[in-house]
């Protein structure tokens, strides 16, 4: 056994050896790595800058009474939120808000009825602030609900795009957290590390077996004594080296660059990055695996891309999706890391905070590496 495992993790370091030789004479390669991290840094820092859907919020009602269930019912009549998710004190809505299962948490007092009828009433808002257009948007409509807001039941066609009222009876006092100034760039330079790492991972190992087969060396590669598991983990070596490389380029031009720093565990922005790293390079092997020429390679690798940035939540909160079209995003490994790396370097997260999207990504990995052993076993056995 223990003969076994020396064989195994030389077999692997030999791939991944050949790889990395193969990797450091790719100067076209070498060049695109980190020429495309200070495009998009600069796109993402200075040139980007979203009607929200399906609005998560939570209510703490300390009135419970007519008055207060008449507000929140108009909120909810707006169209653009969820059914609101009722806690029972301040520090759980405050942590609704901070694990992300919230963007809203409307606070209302036990004096809102008496206000209302002496014509002062005040509620709270919290918002999450680490999305800057939605939640000044969320802001905005809750806002105006407040403004048209009246004591007596609205009547029947009342819309809920009526123009706001100059003075509306309800106070609403707002509080963004994460992001209090609602600067855009928070929102998408917190998330730029996975978008580099997907396009690189995916590009680069999309071409690997069918270059391999292009150029003649497949079959040298069957040659070896190496089981397809230690192939695809030799392949993915130095790939791994290189992605920690752009990780750190990232974290390091966004923070110089733009004040933007990790607010969380450096330690849980490394863990959580491998297997994201892994999965994203894993699709690469099985994209190469499928495809028999260098333009289906690409041809599918786009087909992963662009859904992966589309709806991971990167550029759009995955939360305003429709249902169905949210629960397909997951299934990408950009959807989880988002969600981790927001988390860290928006929230203060570390490793308790990201277990789930951690999770999520280990058991991505696991299915794509059985997936790929299953299609590379006819082939290589």
């Amino acid at each position: 056994m223990k003969g076994s495992g020396h064989s195994f993790w030389s077999n692997v370091a030999a791939v991944a050896y050949k790889e990395a030789t193969v990797l450091r004479h790719d100067k076209a390669l070498l060049a695109a790595v980190f020429v495309q991290p200070v495009m998009l840094l600069l796109l993402m820092g200075l040139a980007l800058s979203n009607k929200p859907a399906n609005v998560p919020w939570a209510v703490l009602d300390e009135t419970r009474d007519a008055t207060s269930r008449r507000f929140v019912a108009d909120v909810q009549a707006m169209g653009y939120f969820l059914p609101p998710h009722a806690v029972a004190s301040y520090d759980a809505g405050q942590a609704l808000l901070k694990s992300g299962g919230a963007l809203a948490f409307l606070v209302i007092p036990q004096s809102f009825r008496r206000d209302v009828e002496r014509g002062r009433p005040q509620v709270q808002l919290l918002l999450d602030g680490s999305d800057p257009l939605s939640a000044a948007r969320i802001g905005a409509y809750i806002s105006q609900a407040g403004g048209a807001f009246d004591a007596t039941p609205s009547p029947p066609d009342h819309e809920p795009d009526d123009d706001v009222r100059a003075a509306g009876l309800i106070d609403v006092r707002q509080r963004f957290w994460f992001n209090p100034t609602l600067r855009d760039r928070e929102f998408f330079l917190s998330a730029l590390a996975g978008m580099l790492l997907t396009n690189l991972c995916m590009s680069a190992m999309s071409l690997g077996l069918v270059a391999e087969r292009e150029l003649g060396t497949f079959e040298q590669m069957l040659a070896l004594p190496t089981t397809p598991t230690e192939i695809v983990l030799g392949k993915l070596v130095p790939y791994v080296a290189v992605s920690y490389m752009v990780l750190l380029f990232a974290v390091l031009g966004t923070g110089f660059g733009f004040g933007i720093w990790p607010q969380g565990s450096w330690l849980a922005l490394l863990v959580v990055t491998l297997p994201f790293v892994l999965g994203s390079l894993a699709i690469g092997v099985f994209v190469s695996a499928l495809a028999h020429t260098s333009a289906q390679a690409v041809f599918i690798t786009v087909f992963f891309i662009l859904p992966s940035f589309v709806l991971s939540g990167v550029l759009f909160p995955y939360q305003f999706m429709p249902p169905g079209i949210r629960q397909i995003g997951a299934i990408f490994p950009l959807r989880w890391y988002q969600i981790a790396l927001r988390r860290i370097v928006e929230r203060g997260a570390g490793l308790t905070e990201v277990a789930i999207p951690l999770l999520a990504l280990v058991i991505i990995v696991s299915v794509l590496l059985a997936a790929i052993r299953w299609r590379l076993k006819p082939r290589l056995g």
